[in-house]
């Protein structure tokens, strides 16, 4: 295939190598990179950004839009308070975000039309230049709020759109008017619409994208990088200071409400009452841990629960290779995930899973084969399937395997930029 030139668009990337904000969005661009194509990709800058022009092959453009650093709150899970309401200073910013992501789009299409457009000579641009495509696509990752820059950009240079759905978007386009008919407008315009999930995709046709446009592309994961490690049992547990038959079971994600640790933490007690001595480990970061924990406080399990804090990927892919059960309590209400990336990175560790039936779950987890499913928002039920792996070494191992294997066969990072590369060479032989 010929080597293409793709222009990236998001609003949150990992701030430096390791750093857990939208890792996928990095493992996309990369493996689309690493597949022969040219990438560059737009994303608002952070104080905490630590990064080179170029990395993994992706050349990367940080713009500045924050007339006061109060308002550094663009994307980075910045914008939302526990991903469901809109901070006050996300709407102060969003004039000068939104002006600021044209303003570098334009920056980054002309600097490439300097280099690709036509007779352009001595560093000066050619009067026609605009008319050239530096870039075949304009890729934009989240519809909301990256759509409307992305379509008023790809229009002015006749430039194919795809834009890629990943859950929040879609979540806040259901729930106003005003923002549904701008991801409606947005999705019609697109040459391609890509949702991680199947329910998320069903979501977007309600919201007005095309059948014909519409395409499910799943994340995928490294299995050299999520992998079984046996050395990671002893090396968790003597940190946790727990003894090596004690059962631990991870859970994995921001501190968000979708994320459902608080119905974790309501089915712990019910854990314990079976297994007394095992420790749920929550990781991560987010607006809502004061809550989480006040919760364990009043449920008199605070002494069972350890809240790691943020870690950096490697040392998350240990926790999880550590886990006797690694468990996803996602809620649909309050906005549900797409396809938690966690999800597959837990299945590439080899761990048995206990997860929730919603979002883009079922497209990867077949209950009783690769894992457990269970309803959202119910402790009891959550509980009794942890309990039922915690009892069952043999099943628990059977699960884990499987999980792993499939992993293997289908969902690698590899597989993923395959399938947004023919979506993108679809695109630019359309009309």
């Amino acid at each position: 295939m010929n080597t293409m030139r793709i222009l990236m668009l998001t609003s949150s990337y990992p701030k430096y190598p390791g750093e857990t904000t939208a890792p996928f969005i990095e493992e996309i661009a990369a493996g689309v990179a690493a597949r022969g194509h040219c990438v560059h990709l737009v994303a608002p800058w952070h104080p905490q950004v630590q990064r080179a022009s170029a990395e993994r092959g992706v050349n990367l453009h940080f713009f500045r839009y924050a007339p006061h650093p109060t308002l550094n709150i663009w994307g980075y899970a910045q914008s939302l308070f526990g991903d469901i309401d809109i901070k006050p200073q996300t709407l102060a910013a969003l004039p000068f975000a939104l002006s600021g992501t044209v303003r570098a789009l334009h920056r980054t299409i002309d600097h490439g039309t300097l280099v690709h457009g036509p007779e352009a000579t001595n560093g000066s641009r050619h009067p026609d230049a605009g008319l050239a495509r530096p870039f075949d696509v304009i890729h934009a990752h989240w519809v909301l709020p990256n759509g409307v820059p992305a379509v008023l950009v790809a229009r002015q240079y006749d430039i194919p759109l795809v834009v890629s759905l990943h859950g929040s978007d879609v979540y806040l386009s259901e729930r106003h008017w005003a923002l549904s008919a701008t991801a409606g407008m947005t999705l019609r315009a697109a040459a391609a619409v890509t949702a991680c999930s199947a329910d998320l995709r069903q979501r977007s046709l309600r919201l007005g994208t095309p059948v014909a446009t519409s395409h499910v592309i799943p994340y995928g994961v490294n299995p050299q990088e999520f992998r079984p490690d046996p050395a990671a049992r002893r090396q968790v547990r003597s940190e946790l200071g727990l003894a090596d038959a004690a059962p631990l079971v991870v859970a994995l994600g921001r501190l968000v409400h979708k994320k459902g640790f608080g119905v974790l933490l309501d089915a712990w007690p019910r854990v314990l009452a079976e297994h007394p001595d095992a420790l749920l480990a929550l990781v991560g970061y987010g607006d809502l841990r004061t809550t989480l924990e006040q919760q364990a406080d009043r449920l008199g399990i605070a002494h069972r629960v350890c809240f790691t804090g943020q870690l950096e990927r490697r040392r998350a892919a240990t926790y999880m290779a550590a886990a006797d059960i690694f468990t996803l309590p996602i809620v649909r209400h309050q906005g549900a995930d797409g396809l938690p990336n966690v999800l597959l990175e837990a299945m590439g560790t080899g761990r048995p899973i206990v997860a929730s039936r919603v979002a883009g779950v079922p497209d990867v987890i077949d209950d009783g084969m690769h894992g457990l499913l269970v309803p959202d928002k119910e402790p009891a039920l959550l509980a009794s399937a942890i309990n039922r792996l915690l009892s069952n070494p043999a099943l628990a191992a059977r699960l884990g395997n499987a999980a792993r294997q499939r992993i293997e066969r289908e969902l690698t990072w590899e597989q993923t930029a395959a399938r947004f590369e023919r979506v993108y060479a679809s695109v630019i032989r359309s009309p």
